[in-house]
């Protein structure tokens, strides 16, 4: 039988292709968000603008269009499984079903709370150790400047201090917005 192999260097039968575990999955995702967002932080405003407006418009336009096709899936899986039963087809026996259900919600719950309090843990760390760097960074070189140019010059006490992270968040805003929008007319 032929192997495949992976980036890390281990080899697998194509079988074994199908066992890509979630932390898998989450780690390889994690390294190409941080990636983008890196790539994008250091571009120009247009760039910013044009990805910021792209990705927003491509993840709620999906959202709307997978939470569309999963709600149809399940709606007519649980109408075709009613019918079926109410015409004989099959004997469902409805409470070991609830009890099922009711299980499998407890598991996926008590793993969805291990995992979120790690993931919300290294997200903060994450962002904690950003916001110290920009804010040394903005100490250092921009405030002092901006500060004594508004005050003196201009006499303006309160004044907004732009930021690359602006741009990008407005455009994916806009981005998600218009997505919404697409994803309902389409």
């Amino acid at each position: 039988m032929p192997t495949v192999t992976n980036r890390g260097g281990s080899s697998r039968s194509p079988d074994d292709a199908d066992s890509i575990t979630v932390d898998e999955l989450s780690k390889e995702a994690k390294n190409i968000v941080e990636k983008v967002i890196k790539d994008v932080g250091k571009s120009s405003a247009t760039k910013q603008l044009v990805v910021g407006f792209a990705s927003g418009w491509i993840s709620s336009y999906l959202m709307m269009k997978v939470g569309k096709v999963a709600a149809v899936a399940l709606g007519g899986g649980i109408i075709l499984l009613q019918v079926a039963s109410h015409n004989g087809y099959i004997k469902v026996n409805w409470d070991r079903l609830y009890k099922k259900v009711e299980e499998a919600e407890s598991v996926i719950e008590a793993k969805a709370q291990e995992k979120g309090s790690k993931i919300l843990d290294k997200v903060s760390s994450y962002v904690d150790r950003k916001i110290d760097k920009v804010e040394t960074v903005l100490k250092k070189k921009e405030t002092k400047a901006r500060s004594w140019y508004h005050k003196k010059v201009l006499g303006d006490e309160d004044y907004f201090v732009y930021k690359e992270i602006h741009v990008f968040m407005a455009s994916f805003v806009l981005g998600m917005a218009a997505g919404m929008m697409s994803a309902k007319i389409i």
